[in-house]
């Protein structure tokens, strides 16, 4: 089976952290959330991939080549504009075989691609569409079925009146490729809001593969954080990373007898941590990071090269590469673009957002 990952997308509701990092390159656990991506898809097969791309391209074929470094074989379809979802799979038929998954590149899931390949086989479909449960399905784009899974109906982003069922669009498809020429080339297309409708219309065979398998959208500052917790606490299958009360600790790096470290804690490479820290855990510190004295990390993560003067307190904040925060500063639920300097005594309060205050090469692959 091949897959093609949609990563064209900019990310906007994950700024400032992707102001010069594509969201599908954003370290989860110090390690770029494709390379996450690409062993999951690796555990059930696949290995031929293509990236459908666009914003901030250059440093996601930089970091991985040609895949042979990853064990997998990698295709570049690039965007010169926004083709929408259906229109950069378009955009990359070429490359394409007779059947394929399609899968958001902002997903980070354990769903059963074996499983549902075999559904879509059995069920002779022409498109089947993973769905899961949400609390809110306002959100999201909401699919009925009939008892045999058989799709029924799309409606995006409902209100709360329309809502008949919490089973959402999960954002990973196979697709058989005669599908393809349904969508006009060269223009901005949506699966969601044209093809599959249109498909369903004509009464094409359309099914629904349902799981409660984790899902989770990384595409905002709470979800990002919450994905790290949920990593962490060893609530997704085949991650047993620092669950419990495990701190991991990198090369090379140089910690003070005189700290209290509380896991989960996942701390990187090269990393100084002075007398007198508390890091409360779930905390992911990147390469680099340096902590002066008396400092308080609960529940955040930095990444590479951040630096914190003494007396610095950091809860629920997340914090982008090559960032300074001086002495005495104060946060709670802040999100620091890269490049940022927080002056000594600042206090940044719940809902903070700084984005990058100097000039920066977009997602320098060494900075992960």
């Amino acid at each position: 089976m091949q897959a093609l990952i949609l990563v064209g997308g900019e990310g906007t509701r994950l700024r400032p952290l992707t102001c010069n990092m594509p969201k599908s390159m954003v370290p989860v656990l110090n390690t770029p959330f494709l390379d996450h991506f690409f062993h999951y898809l690796a555990g059930h097969g696949v290995n031929n991939i293509v990236l459908a791309m666009g914003h901030l391209s250059r440093p996601i074929e930089e970091y991985f080549g040609d895949g042979s470094r990853f064990g997998i074989k990698l295709t570049y379809a690039v965007e010169s504009q926004p083709m929408g979802t259906a229109g950069a799979v378009k955009n990359a038929e070429r490359f394409l075989e007779s059947s394929f998954l399609v899968i958001n590149g902002d997903i980070f899931t354990d769903l059963d691609l074996t499983a549902m390949l075999d559904f879509h086989e059995k069920r002779r479909a022409i498109v089947t569409i993973a769905l899961t449960p949400v609390e809110d399905p306002t959100a999201y784009g909401l699919i009925e079925t009939t008892s045999g899974d058989k799709i029924t109906r799309f409606l995006e982003k409902p209100s709360w009146d329309q809502v008949t069922t919490n089973m959402i669009n999960a954002g990973t498809y196979i697709l058989n490729k005669e599908v393809l020429k349904r969508i006009p080339a060269g223009v901005n297309h949506s699966f969601e809001r044209q093809l599959f409708p249109q498909l369903l219309e004509a009464g094409e065979p359309l099914f629904a593969f349902p799981s409660n398998a984790y899902w989770m959208d990384i595409g905002t500052p709470e979800k990002y954080l919450k994905l790290h917790r949920d990593l962490m606490r060893g609530e997704i299958k085949g991650y047993q990373v620092v669950q419990g009360n495990v701190v991991k600790i990198g090369q090379n790096c140089t910690i003070s007898p005189e700290t209290e470290i509380i896991g989960p804690v996942f701390i990187g490479n090269n990393c100084v941590i002075n007398r007198g820290v508390k890091i409360l855990g779930s905390v992911v510190l990147g390469d680099g990071a340096y902590m002066g004295e008396d400092c308080i990390v609960e529940s955040s993560i930095l990444w590479s090269n951040v630096r914190l003067g003494s007396k610095v307190t950091l809860r629920e904040c997340l914090v982008a590469n090559d960032s300074l925060l001086e002495n005495n500063v104060n946060a709670e639920k802040t999100v620091l673009g890269d490049h940022v300097t927080v002056s000594r005594y600042s206090k940044l309060g719940a809902g903070t957002l700084i984005w990058p205050t100097a000039p920066a090469n977009p997602a320098t692959p060494g900075k992960l």
